[in-house]
């Protein structure tokens, strides 16, 4: 902000530089970059993500179905972790062997994770898809919105670093030329430095 300041007191400042100008000017469109164009890139962004998740949701809730699943007998256990309370393997005493309707009329038999803890001969409720094998319940519109929102804000902040990026790259390459300019003038001031007659 500094720098965008100095575009206006340094306008007829005869110490200034044309690097000067060209790191205010650089400063001041980086900000509008920033102010202006990450919410943009994070607005489109969010609404494409948005419709795409849509048309996904649209599918899944096509292609799924709620299905009456009937228990055979619990799964196989499988070794207990370090840490017995974790949700891993608090899901290894959901998982059963079950037997659900598949497409035609036919039987499907699986490993699946029931909602609740069950025995032999409960029924729960699941979701298949159209092969009838087990599917995880379709996103809904709450979830869909919510990653929209999350790829927008990520969008937008990835535009924001890029130009911050670019404008600190620019910024660096100025300052290395200065750097030479400087270098040159005390090249040409040093051959007479200290000189009893320089200047005479």
């Amino acid at each position: 902000m500094r720098a965008i300041a100095g575009i206006w007191h340094w306008r007829h400042n005869p110490l200034r530089r044309r690097t000067d100008r060209w790191e205010a000017w650089l400063a001041l469109a980086a900000a509008l970059l920033i102010a202006v164009g990450a919410p943009c890139a994070g607005w489109f962004t969010g609404r494409a993500a948005y419709g795409a998740l849509l048309e996904a949701v649209r599918l899944q809730r096509q292609q799924r179905h709620v299905v009456w699943a009937t228990v055979d007998r619990p799964a196989a256990a499988t070794p207990v972790g370090p840490d017995p309370e974790s949700a891993a393997q608090h899901d290894v005493h959901l998982r059963v062997i079950a037997r659900w309707p598949g497409p035609g009329g036919g039987q499907r038999t699986g490993e699946v994770t029931a909602p609740r803890p069950v025995e032999a001969g409960d029924r729960f409720r699941m979701w298949a898809d159209e092969q009838g094998r087990a599917a995880t319940r379709p996103m809904d519109e709450g979830t869909a919105a919510t990653h929209a929102v999350l790829a927008g804000l990520g969008s937008a902040a990835a535009a924001g670093g890029l130009v911050e990026g670019g404008r600190r790259l620019a910024v660096r390459q100025l300052m290395a030329r200065r750097f030479r300019r400087w270098d040159a003038a005390w090249a040409r001031a040093g051959q007479d430095w200290g000189r009893a007659d320089a200047g005479s």
